[in-house]
């Protein structure tokens, strides 16, 4: 699982940093934001349990549930012995905000003050597949004229004039088979199904992920035949945590506090 990849990297390659703290928290109607305790800042997609009204016996006062989180450690989180959409949230948070210091280097170009759209493979041959209904994405790949499929697993997500391109997501082995580039968002690696996804991705596809989640360890993804990674770039910190408790989404934050920065795998030819 990508989660535990990522993990299993720090733990290999950067241990100390194992003893962060988790300083704050926001939990919004659609992202997570994290502050750890060297100040870095992370976001992830919300998805929350819907059995929040669960029995008493099944209750959950434990570690990591709400007033048992800050000031405990990113190994504790990493090790807790027990899952849950707020935990698997929180720890692709985290791992968004370990990841900034660490996602540099030759093995990558960082593209600032660009689109997606500009760095997709040229040329009509390419079927475009996208998971998740990006309807900014959407219109401009449609306008281009490329074959464009969209696997949500919503169909309400869907803009009226964007139904002639859906696909239900259980219907993503076909519709992967023959794409030439495929548009992941980063809730796939919150939901646990971004491994499924990837391993239904030809081989010569070129993969972008984006998405407020989609910021892990570049080192990881790249090896997971992964192009592009959309990350997003904190401009104002003092701005992001009230925008979340607000119910930001995530044009909200380029709006306010942030831009989306590209980082391109030096490994591949995009």
């Amino acid at each position: 699982m990508i989660i535990e990849e990522n993990v299993e990297y720090l733990k290999v390659h950067y241990p100390s940093m194992l003893d962060l703290t988790i300083a704050d928290l926001r939990v919004g109607s659609y992202m997570m934001a994290v502050k750890l305790s060297d100040g870095s800042l992370g976001l992830a997609s919300s998805e929350m349990d819907d059995h929040i009204h669960c029995a008493k016996e099944s209750r959950d006062y434990g570690e990591f549930t709400p007033l048992k989180i800050t000031g405990r450690s990113i190994g504790q989180l990493f090790n807790a012995g027990k899952s849950s959409s707020l935990i698997n949230t929180l720890k692709v948070a985290v791992l968004n905000a370990i990841s900034g210091s660490l996602n540099q280097g030759n093995d990558m170009r960082v593209i600032r003050n660009a689109e997606l759209t500009d760095l997709l493979r040229p040329g009509h041959e390419h079927k475009v597949v996208m998971v998740g209904a990006f309807h900014t994405y959407i219109s401009k790949i449609a306008a281009a004229g490329r074959p464009l499929r969209v696997l949500e697993l919503n169909p309400d997500a869907m803009l009226p004039e964007h139904m002639k391109y859906y696909c239900p997501a259980h219907e993503f082995p076909q519709v992967l088979s023959d794409a030439g580039i495929v548009i992941i968002t980063g809730l796939t690696m919150v939901n646990n199904t971004f491994d499924e996804l990837l391993q239904a991705c030809p081989k010569e596809a070129q993969i972008a992920v984006i998405g407020p989640s989609s910021n892990l360890i570049a080192e990881v993804l790249f090896s997971k035949n992964i192009d592009i990674i959309g990350s997003t770039f904190i401009t104002k910190p003092d701005v992001l945590f009230d925008l979340v408790s607000q119910g930001a989404a995530g044009y909200h934050l380029f709006q306010y506090c942030a831009e989306k920065v590209f980082l391109v795998n030096n490994r591949k030819a995009v």
